[in-house]
């Protein structure tokens, strides 16, 4: 994925050095989920039970992909929306800004550390659970 040209360096989130690096994490996704679309449709075609109502293993791995690519893409949109509404660099839960450095590694970061860490612990748990 290409970093905005104009700057190296991550100013205060919410101005345009970030717009940029969204809105190409954004494009980049977009052609993934368009590519896995196609792969998709190219196999599923291809699979001889497709019209059972049967997914095979590797059309099941397409799916998987094209959800996970799915969810990305939206995750970089509402991130977009969080900037456009000032909202960007905010934790979703407390308010408190998300450092720069967490955001220059997860540019769709909703949560500070503290507010992440026990949605995690949950997940988890729910996992161990289920």
């Amino acid at each position: 994925m290409k970093q905005p040209a104009s700057e190296t360096t991550s100013p205060v989130p919410g101005g345009p050095w970030w717009r940029a690096l969204l809105e190409a994490r954004w494009r980049d996704r977009l052609q993934a989920v368009t590519e896995l679309s196609v792969e998709f449709h190219d196999v599923a075609a291809a699979a001889p039970d497709a019209g059972a109502g049967r997914a095979t293993p590797a059309l099941q791995r397409i799916m998987q992909r094209v959800a996970s690519a799915r969810r990305a893409l939206a995750d970089t949109d509402e991130a977009l929306a969080r900037l456009a509404a000032g909202r960007y660099g905010r934790c979703e839960s407390c308010a408190a800004p998300i450092p720069a450095r967490t955001l220059r590694a997860d540019p769709e970061a909703r949560y500070c550390a503290r507010c992440a860490e026990p949605a995690v612990v949950r997940r988890d748990l729910s996992l161990v659970t289920a």
